[in-house]
């Protein structure tokens, strides 16, 4: 009925052989989670070998962004009891982008309205946040640098008595040194940039802002 040949009992693999197949199969899964799982997806590297490979560094990304959101949402303001319970929808994207100013550096020539600046020092592992008291649809000219490294940043607005879970970003970046643009309000509220230095040694920002704002103010 079959044509195929059945294998007899000497062409099977023995037990020992079984055995020693799956020992080497466990052996190269630990290998492969030491020397890249760890260092790819958790940015931990025991051997040195994952930063060699330049896998190191991806998981460092992937757990500084994963840091940084989770700052965004411990320091977000609570809604008051009387807020409703359905989350805030945030604006269309198209009235949030951050677009690039020209090369220039931010002058009252290129935007008039309030000019203020704010330079702060930040330790290493520290976050600081500025925000710009703004109207809806309003503009700011903006330039923000560090000196002594990069830093992550998170540029972002919040209306009045946001609720906890609300979120409505411009853009973010990692270990970056410079960024200027023009900032467009998408509601009433406070918009404005978060750092955070990830270096080992102190790192200074300075901000700088043209345009139709009320107020410059640090809220952390």
């Amino acid at each position: 009925m079959y044509n195929s040949d059945l294998p007899n009992r000497a062409e099977l693999p023995s037990s020992a052989k079984l055995v020693r197949s799956t020992i080497t199969a466990a052996i190269v899964a630990v290998l492969l989670l030491i020397f890249a799982v760890l260092p790819a997806e958790y940015g931990i590297d025991p051997t040195g070998v994952g930063r060699v490979l330049g896998l190191t560094p991806m998981g460092e990304i992937k757990e500084a962004l994963a840091h940084e959101a989770e700052a965004e949402q411990a320091k977000a303001p609570v809604a008051p009891a009387e807020q409703p319970a359905e989350p805030v929808q945030a604006p269309p994207a198209e009235a949030t982008a951050v677009t690039p100013a020209a090369a220039a550096p931010v002058t009252t020539a290129a935007m008039s309205g309030k000019n203020d600046s704010m330079t702060i020092v930040l330790k290493p592992g520290q976050g600081a946040e500025v925000k710009l008291s703004m109207r809806k649809d309003s503009k700011v000219a903006f330039e923000w640098s560090s000196t002594g490294g990069g830093v992550n940043y998170d540029t972002h607005g919040d209306p009045p008595n946001a609720p906890k879970s609300f979120y409505h970003g411009y853009g973010k970046g990692r270990n970056e040194t410079l960024q200027k643009g023009e900032l467009t309000a998408a509601f009433d509220g406070k918009h404005g940039w978060f750092w955070r230095n990830r270096t080992s040694e102190s790192v200074t920002v300075t901000i700088k802002a043209v345009g139709e704002f009320e107020k410059m103010e640090r809220v952390i």
